[in-house]
């Protein structure tokens, strides 16, 4: 599934293609995706609009309009977002295009169909979005993503580490490759449980962090999932991944083989040397 990284870089892709642009034209398939596609909202709230900008929320694009209207789309696990010279033909698994003023395309597709397309007409987006924000949690990115709030948010829970970082509800954006990969450079075990780590380990989380999804943001993503950016090109961070992936290979920081586990369903990589699991 793409993350904060791939959604991000797919923003970036798009923006400078899209921003100032009128859509002249709206079309989609007859395909469901994990939601019905809001046909009638389409035509009336984002046809012949002009998108003003693209932002990011957690995984979530937002394309917004000059009206005030927003158009939400949220990648699932195999979507993808680009750009396209009106005459070439689609693709397989395009279920949505809008058409530009500038004869070109932006197409959305997706083979799985776990994405969704939503819309947030001009008399709601307002409410709409505090609602749908209200549901997030913190940016990793931004001034509330420090060590205090990390240490406030862990002090009553005694989930995993890992499953802490991977929950939308309080840190937004984060999933399965980046948190193997930031776990293993601030050191701690996957397991550890969230209420048992000191302010110091929380500041190594933000710090290490941030550089690992900027760093992917700099590499392009990853092609893990079979992720392309906005110009159909792969991201290549999966080059520089250090554990995601790695199990039964020598650590490239300490030598030890790297462990597989699974936690909540999810493969979990992990140095046994470099983090080892605290003692009771």
């Amino acid at each position: 599934m793409p993350e904060l990284p791939e959604v991000e870089v797919t923003r970036l892709g798009l923006l400078p293609h899209l921003a100032g642009r009128r859509v002249t034209g709206v079309r989609w398939s007859n395909r469901r995706l994990r939601r019905p596609m809001p046909r009638r909202l389409l035509r009336e709230w984002i046809e012949n609009g002009v998108i003003t900008t693209i932002d990011r929320r957690a995984k979530y694009l937002l394309v917004r309009m000059q009206g005030g209207a927003v158009l939400v789309v949220h990648l699932g696990m195999t979507g993808r977002l680009g750009i396209f010279a009106a005459p070439s033909p689609g693709a397989r698994h395009d279920h949505l295009c809008l058409r530009l003023d500038n004869d070109r395309e932006v197409r959305f597709n997706d083979s799985r169909r776990f994405g969704s397309i939503t819309v947030w007409p001009a008399d709601e987006a307002g409410r709409l979005e505090e609602e749908f924000a209200a549901g997030l949690g913190i940016e990793p990115f931004s001034e509330h993503f420090n060590a205090a709030n990390l240490l406030a948010l862990a002090e009553k829970r005694r989930l995993p580490v890992k499953s802490f970082l991977m929950d939308s509800r309080i840190i937004a954006g984060i999933g399965n490759i980046y948190a193997s990969e930031i776990l293993h450079a601030a050191g701690l075990h996957p397991l550890t449980p969230v209420n048992r780590i000191h302010r110091q380990q929380w500041q190594q989380v933000v710090t290490t962090g941030r550089a690992i999804l900027e760093e992917a943001i700099r590499a392009g993503g990853s092609t893990i999932a079979d992720f392309l950016d906005a110009s159909g090109q792969p991201g290549y961070f999966q080059l520089r991944l250090r554990v995601y992936g790695r199990g039964d290979l020598p650590c490239p920081d300490c030598g030890r083989i790297i462990e597989k586990t699974v936690l909540a369903g999810r493969a979990t990589f992990f140095c046994p040397g470099c983090q080892p699991l605290p003692r009771e």
